[in-house]
């Protein structure tokens, strides 16, 4: 908490929305329903101060310049907590600055995930997995999502599941497509996948 209130103390709003946000004017919510950009972390700091952070990937990259080949270290971060989740990636030539940096690049891309129980087998109206079945692309990877009863677990692949896990779902069945060995496209698949459930919804 004693965080939280130092960055409420030092935070100076540069946008309209961090300006509510900062008074107290609006919440999560009404900024999700109509469709609002969120431009400064902060505003989710202090909307979500629950949000947990989990380090995907650090790997080096290299990139041939005028003056030879430079390293750096690239992080892939998921940001989430119950009903909410996001992911972001940078690259530095530390790793510490890297993941400091995808962190708020994820805190920007931050989503409501639509919860329920889209089961036949079960039905129990509760909000363990999802509504319905739902797919998501990044690069080669595609991966689809189906409702599953609940004490199924998570049926899926482990870069999958940390995405899930930090979102609150519970159980789940899932199948890939493509180079699922790319952890980096696996997880920003199924980030696009939850995304697109509200697609659906909005459509229906």
């Amino acid at each position: 908490m004693s965080r939280l209130r130092d960055i409420e103390e030092v935070w100076i709003p540069k946008t309209k929305l961090g300006e509510l946000v900062q008074q107290g004017l609006i919440t999560l919510d009404k900024i999700f329903q109509n469709n609002l950009v969120v431009k400064e972390k902060e505003i989710i700091g202090i909307l979500l101060p629950q949000l947990k952070e989990s380090v995907t990937t650090i790997k080096m990259v290299q990139q041939m310049t005028a003056s030879g080949q430079r390293s750096k270290f690239k992080a892939v971060v998921l940001v989430g907590t119950d009903g909410f989740i996001g992911t972001g990636s940078a690259k530095s030539r530390e790793v510490g600055p890297a993941i400091r940096k995808a962190i708020d690049k994820a805190k920007l891309s931050v989503v409501p995930v639509l919860r329920g129980c889209g089961s036949k087998e079960c039905g129990c109206g509760g909000t363990h997995s999802i509504p319905f079945k739902v797919q998501g692309k990044c690069g080669s990877v595609r991966i689809r999502l189906i409702p599953a009863p609940a004490g199924v677990g998570l049926a899926c692949a482990d870069k999958v599941k940390d995405v899930l896990r930090l979102c609150g779902i519970e159980d789940i069945w899932s199948k890939t497509f493509g180079d699922t060995r790319t952890s980096e496209n696996l997880v920003k698949a199924t980030f696009d996948a939850l995304k697109n459930a509200h697609k659906f919804n909005f459509n229906i």
